[in-house]
C-alpha cells in the first residue's frame, strides 16, 4: 500500500498565510499604540515631576529669606539650560494670621504661594505650592491681614 499526499498536507494555502499576517498586523499596531501612548505619559510626568521639584527649590528659598515683602508679587524665570525646562515662577505672600493683641516684633503667620509654569509643546501648564512662614510684624502689617479671634 502506497499513502499519497495531498497538495494540502504540503503547505498552507494563499488564503491562510493572509489571515495569520492580517492578524498579527493588527497585533502589532495595538502594541505599538500602547507603547507610544507610554512613552508621551512618561514624557508628561517627567515634565510634572520636574515642575514640582522646581516649585519646591523656589519655596525653600523664599522660607530661606529674612524679611519677604508682603501683598506684592515675586517672579522670575529659570534657565532652560541648568533645569531643562522653559519655565519661570510667581510668587505671593499674602499675611494668614496674627493675635489680636498683635504688636510691632511679636510673631505672625504669612502665606507663601508658588506658582511654576513651564511650556510643554505649544501649551503652558503650571503647578502651585502654597507653605506658612512665622514672620516678625512690623507696623506696616498691624493694618493689614486677618486676625486670630
Amino acid at each position: 500500500m502506497t499513502s499519497r499526499r495531498t497538495s494540502r498536507s504540503a503547505g498552507y494555502t494563499l488564503l491562510e498565510v493572509l489571515v495569520a499576517t492580517t492578524i498579527m498586523a493588527i497585533a502589532v499596531v495595538g502594541l505599538l499604540s500602547g507603547l507610544s501612548t507610554s512613552l508621551s505619559n512618561a514624557s508628561r510626568l517627567t515634565d510634572y515631576d520636574r515642575a514640582c521639584l522646581l516649585a519646591k527649590r523656589t519655596m525653600d528659598d523664599l522660607m530661606l529669606r529674612e524679611r519677604l515683602p508682603k501683598g506684592t508679587e515675586l517672579q522670575g524665570e529659570f534657565n532652560p539650560a541648568v533645569v531643562g525646562v522653559n519655565g519661570g515662577w510667581r510668587a505671593r505672600i499674602t499675611p494668614f494670621e496674627r493675635a489680636p493683641n498683635a504688636a510691632p516684633g511679636n510673631l505672625g503667620m504669612d502665606r507663601i504661594e508658588v506658582e511654576v509654569w513651564w511650556l510643554s509643546g505649544r501649551q503652558r501648564r503650571t503647578f502651585v505650592l502654597e507653605g506658612y512662614k512665622a514672620s516678625p510684624l512690623n507696623q506696616d502689617d498691624m493694618g493689614r491681614g486677618p486676625m486670630v479671634q
